[in-house]
């Protein structure tokens, strides 16, 4: 997201985010928040809550829960207010009846108190029943508000009033639908035709060097920090994503931007080597299995300051670059690669010292003249910034946060003209959301939830003859469980109701043409 010297994702300043907690812990407390827990689970003293059905496939599904010695707190409320995490087993109950639940997955490596179970072998186009239990005790779902935003997009006024904030809170849960994460069924999704070629893994906003996750501003809401005596969290979920990644097949790893917090050299040397654990950095020319690609960032931006003096300047104006310096990635560089005939295309959508995004002239007619070449030719393209109306209106942080809306509306123009283009992967946002645009009706802009917090993970672009599935991943080690749901408390617990996303958000399967590609060796 932004720049932790720059106000972030929700507008708010401290003092405005102070009172609004106030407020909302005065009484504004969203009705079917809070899933009555088994009774069993006061005899037993472990009550298993947070369960979300998170991965759907063509052959399986994946649930994660939590379990603790107390209910789920109200939302809003404090990270101390979460109850103490009680280590114990995982168990899935599965049918595909309601009434006989009759096969039985259980999670790896023994107890825990951050769960997450893996069900495998399905069949296809099949609905399943489930039921997740800890202790005996069937896990209560965690419940998920959803958010209404006006037409134009949020704003948040200068200097608001308390009765201001309220009411935008108030607008944001004016809908009063709360939705289930885990509604006790799924069906799994049916693969596109013909052959599996290869797979992508697509992240971003990995925020190396970042110490607290959470604030909108310097100090509120309350941030999480790492527990004393374990690795930092931005590093604990990028080498957990990078292993899943690979334990899922991904043959190529996108990377949209933010690769460190601050730009610093230290933060971008580190997440260069944690990357090289997947493979091999490609900015140009053909990938082979074992390569990826990365986009800037926001938080990759040149800098200003002491730290940043031993990097190449940016002409007269007093900023310094230190990207080129570990990623030969200049401010502005589009980069061309291609993977099996699928071109893939990276694009630089950071400004000199603002969160938001815009496209140059030049990238745009670089851009313009590399799709010109072969406009039918299957084409992904990834970036930082969200494009579609959508998308922006739709922004906690208000239509601002994304793409420059003129910017946005010729690139969608140009996908219009280029009936190749079929995805645009972009970060930011920090939340998983599938959007459309009525200009460019063949793509799907797809925004995918931040690797470093919550819900913390990777996307499975798996490419096959007749189309390609899309699959969100929650990253699975134990230490990136455990750091999920801590996480999952950020902006007071309201944080999985604008970075989850739908199912369908996380986990579909979109018919395409890709005749023209081949096969990746090993598929």
């Amino acid at each position: 997201m932004t720049d932790p010297a720059v106000q972030d994702c929700c507008g708010f300043t401290r003092r405005d985010l102070v009172r609004l907690a106030a407020g909302a812990g005065a009484g504004l407390v969203l009705p079917g928040l809070l899933p009555a827990p088994a009774a069993a689970a006061a005899a037993q003293g472990v009550f298993p809550q947070d369960l979300e059905m998170v991965t759907v496939t063509d052959t399986g599904f994946v649930l994660t829960w939590y379990t603790a010695g107390g209910p789920t707190p109200a939302i809003p409320y404090q990270p101390g207010q979460e109850p103490a995490p009680v280590a114990c087993d995982g168990v899935v109950r599965y049918g595909t009846r309601p009434d006989r639940l009759d096969r039985v997955a259980v999670q790896r490596h023994g107890d825990s108190a951050y769960h997450q179970v893996e069900v495998v072998g399905l069949r296809p186009g099949t609905t399943y029943y489930y039921r997740a239990l800890s202790a005996k005790v069937p896990a209560t779902p965690r419940m998920l508000p959803q958010l209404t935003f006006p037409p134009g997009g949020l704003v948040i006024p200068p200097n608001p009033t308390n009765s201001q904030l309220l009411a935008i809170l108030a607008r944001l849960l004016s809908s009063g639908i709360v939705h289930s994460a885990a509604p006790g069924q799924v069906t799994t999704l049916v693969p596109p035709r013909g052959r599996h070629l290869f797979s992508l893994a697509l992240a971003n906003d990995l925020h190396i060097g970042e110490t607290v996750s959470g604030l909108a501003t310097a100090s509120f809401p309350p941030g999480f920090s790492q527990a004393p005596g374990l690795p930092p969290y931005p590093e604990v979920m990028a080498e957990s994503m990078i292993a899943d990644a690979g334990r899922h097949g991904a043959d190529v790893l996108l990377v949209a931007g933010d690769l460190s917090s601050a730009a610093l050299p230290a933060e971008l040397a580190g997440s260069k080597h944690l990357l090289d654990r997947f493979g091999h950095l490609t900015l140009a020319g053909r990938l082979d299995a074992g390569r990826y690609v990365v986009a800037r960032g926001n938080h990759d931006q040149p800098k200003t300051g002491a730290g940043y003096q031993t990097c190449p300047a940016v002409g007269d104006t007093g900023y310094n670059d230190c990207v080129p310096t570990v990623y030969d990635l200049p401010q502005g560089r589009l980069t061309s690669t291609h993977l099996a005939g699928l071109r893939i295309i990276g694009l630089d959508t950071t400004t000199l010292n603002t969160p938001g995004g815009a496209l140059d002239d030049a990238q745009f007619a670089e851009l313009t003249e590399i799709l010109a070449d072969d406009p039918h030719r299957p084409t992904l393209v990834f970036d930082h910034h969200p494009v579609t109306d959508a998308s922006a209106v739709s922004t906690i942080a208000g239509p601002a946060f994304d793409l420059a809306r003129p910017d946005a509306a010729r690139l969608e123009a140009l996908y219009a003209r280029t009936p190749g283009v079929f995805l645009h992967h972009a970060g930011h946002t920090h939340r998983n959301l599938r959007t459309t645009s009525p200009a460019a009706p063949g793509v799907d802009f797809l925004e995918v939830a931040a690797t470093k917090e919550y819900p913390g993970g990777f996307a499975l672009l798996k490419v096959y003859e007749g189309g390609y599935m899309a699959n969100f991943h929650k990253s699975s080690s134990a230490l990136a469980r455990q750091w999920s749901q801590t996480t999952s408390g950020e902006y007071l617990g309201l944080y999985p109701a604008y970075t989850l996303g739908s199912a369908a958000d996380r986990n579909h399967v979109a018919s395409r043409d890709f005749e023209r590609l081949s096969a990746v060796h090993g598929h």
